[in-house]
């Protein structure tokens, strides 16, 4: 098993929210809170550091995160929105310790216990996977993803060549699903305004009925 000080998480929220407007998805609130704010409760205290990945906004972002990173530049190419690879690559490089978690932040229902299952799930009988990657029972997410940060200079290789799908990077190495197939809706991400409203509707409406 994987122990709390070789894991450093990583929220991805540099995207440009174009769906949203333009507006930073990981600071528009949802029930109560911006949204980074329900990831990082998923990894806080789990983690022995916690960056968040964003290209504008650092300030707002510092609030919730041990270091708030910004995508990297890759040689002959201007600073911007790259897309997650980018920002897993950037995670990589950034990290002190052998293993870094990803997670997207728009992504408010994730499970408490993430962090725990992603370190059981990686594991085989014969050692560790390089990466481990969520599985809701249809689908994959692979910006839910537990990596090996020695994996940073293939990425860079990778980047390189012009690589920016992150289910084509993984496919080159040692990587296995982790089966969160009992609970799929909390993989739900939010891309629209109307997206967030129904899911925060919902969430509200289940925290009704336990109360009750």
């Amino acid at each position: 098993m994987i122990p709390t000080h070789e894991l450093t998480g990583m929220i991805l929220a540099g995207g440009e929210g174009r769906r949203m407007g333009g507006r930073d998805k990981g600071l528009e609130p949802f029930a109560g809170l911006p949204l980074v704010g329900h990831v990082v409760k998923r990894l806080k205290d789990q983690v022995a550091e916690l960056l968040i990945n964003a290209n504008r906004n650092a300030d707002a972002y510092q609030f919730f995160a041990d270091r708030v990173i910004a995508d990297q530049v890759m040689d002959d190419e201007e600073g911007g929105f790259k897309g997650p690879l980018m920002g897993i690559y950037s995670g990589l490089r950034a990290a002190k310790t052998p293993w870094l978690l990803v997670t997207p932040c728009d992504s408010p229902a994730l499970p408490d216990d993430l962090v725990a299952r992603m370190v059981e799930g990686i594991a085989s009988e014969h050692g560790e996977h390089d990466i481990a990657v969520a599985f809701d029972g249809e689908r994959l997410h692979p910006v839910v993803a537990l990596i090996r940060t020695s994996l940073a200079d293939d990425l860079a290789a990778t980047l390189a060549e012009g690589e920016r799908k992150i289910d084509r990077w993984y496919a080159r190495h040692d990587w296995c699903r982790v089966d969160m197939s009992d609970c799929p809706d909390a993989f739900a991400n939010l891309n629209t305004e109307e997206e967030k409203l129904h899911l925060e509707a919902t969430l509200l409406n289940t925290s009704a009925k336990e109360v009750r």
